[in-house]
């Protein structure tokens, strides 16, 4: 259990300032010398990879920036630089909730940055509403957001829903099958997560009303590591499209097993993490033709400056699906709060109905939900490219079959 006494607290904030390269804060935010962020990530335990990956990184490079600027302005052109309180939640969901409550009643910050998933992103979704927080909902993907935005008028949705990543996939591979290059049948596996859960649901209606069979359809334990026998399943099924909706250490574990088992279907979609950097390394270089979730518009000149600033000040790239809509989404609120101050109910108001410069282009939020994202992407050379919604500015053609594993 984790112990939020004072000491460690302060343990905690000359540990980020020496990360963060902060100037030395002269003050605590209640003499707004500076602004007090505060939030609960998982730097250990299951989803700690895909947290050091999409979210941490960011915020580092985000409050890097803001502070090395003279910190975040204010509407009448004053700057504080940020203070942080961060917690590790060990992934574990009674850890995110009871620090989300330390964050709010005991340190008292000004504004609190989500946390890495979709299902601790859920769990702390009432608490960021009952404790008056606007709710950046980064890395959640889930077709309720809808109706989360309608019950937190607070909280915001930046990822999208299952079915808008399912139905872009059920798009690519019904195409491709009408053109000859897979047969019918589809082998999905998910992860018994929310984000698995939402995927899943989603998908077998998608497929199934482009007329493709479930050959296999099987969910797996956050925390598997043994996936010879699903692989040896999915192997035996017949389907020329592999599915996965995972999480890293499963998209992972799943990959290297495929290659062991010499397991080459056409398609081989994973998860998060197949958009990670580290997947070129995890597939032994043989991330070519790898479908996944996500993608970006590697032509843009905002996405190439914001990868080699990524590179530059973390020491490696982003992902190439949820980090640059994380960094997208501390520019909205970086921008409301220059517009609006620090009012929690301002800075809602205006992220729900404003305009804003970000990486991704101009973007405004529909019913507090970002709709302009990349639902699928594909390793081609260097880069996973964008290759859904098809008739999107900047996407390219999926290739298929994807290359065999040597």
């Amino acid at each position: 259990m984790l112990k939020f006494t004072r000491r460690h607290m302060l343990t905690g904030l000359l540990a980020a300032t020496t990360a963060f390269g902060f100037a030395a804060v002269p003050g605590f935010a209640d003499d707004r010398n500076s602004v007090k962020i505060g939030y609960a990530v998982s730097k250990s335990g299951a989803n700690a990879t895909g947290a050091g990956i999409t979210t941490i990184p960011n915020y580092k490079l985000w409050i890097k920036g803001v502070n090395a600027s003279g910190g975040l302005e204010l509407p009448d052109g004053t700057r504080l630089l940020i203070e942080v309180v961060e917690y590790d939640d060990r992934s574990q969901t009674e850890e995110v909730v009871r620090a989300i409550q330390r964050l709010a009643t005991k340190d008292k910050v000004d504004l609190i940055l989500p946390p890495w998933g979709t299902g601790f992103n859920l769990a702390i979704a009432p608490l960021m509403d009952k404790f008056d927080y606007p709710h950046l909902a980064v890395t959640a993907v889930t077709d309720k957001a809808p109706e989360f935005a309608k019950r937190w008028d607070k909280s915001f949705w930046f990822l999208g829903g299952g079915s808008d990543y399912a139905e872009a996939l059920a798009d690519v591979l019904g195409a491709s099958r009408d053109a000859g290059k897979i047969n019918n049948k589809v082998a999905m596996i998910s992860v018994a997560d929310g984000f698995g859960i939402d995927l899943v649901n989603a998908a077998r209606p998608a497929l199934e009303e482009k007329g493709f069979e479930l050959a296999y359809d099987v969910s797996y334990p956050l925390g598997t590591s043994d996936f010879a026998a699903i692989v040896n399943d999915a192997q035996s099924s017949g389907a020329d499209s592999f599915v996965a909706f995972s999480y890293p250490p499963g998209t992972f574990g799943v990959t290297k097993q495929a290659q062991v088992a010499g397991y080459n279907p056409k398609v081989f979609y994973t998860g998060v993490g197949g958009a990670f950097p580290v997947f070129k390394k995890i597939s032994g270089g043989q991330q070519e033709g790898v479908m996944g979730i996500g993608g970006v518009q590697s032509g843009s000149e905002a996405i190439q400056e914001y990868f080699a600033n990524h590179t530059d000040v973390i020491g490696n790239p982003p992902d190439s699906w949820a980090s640059a809509v994380t960094y997208t989404s501390l520019q909205i609120l970086q921008e409301a709060i220059r517009r609006v101050g620090l009012d929690r109910e301002a800075i809602a108001e205006e992220i729900a109905s404003g305009e804003f410069e970000t990486i991704m282009g101009k973007v405004s939020l529909e019913n507090n939900q970002l709709r302009s994202l990349w639902w699928a992407g594909q390793w081609q050379g260097a880069t996973f490219a964008a290759i859904a919604p098809a008739d999107s500015n900047g996407a390219v053609a999926p290739v298929i079959p994807k290359p065999a594993w040597r």
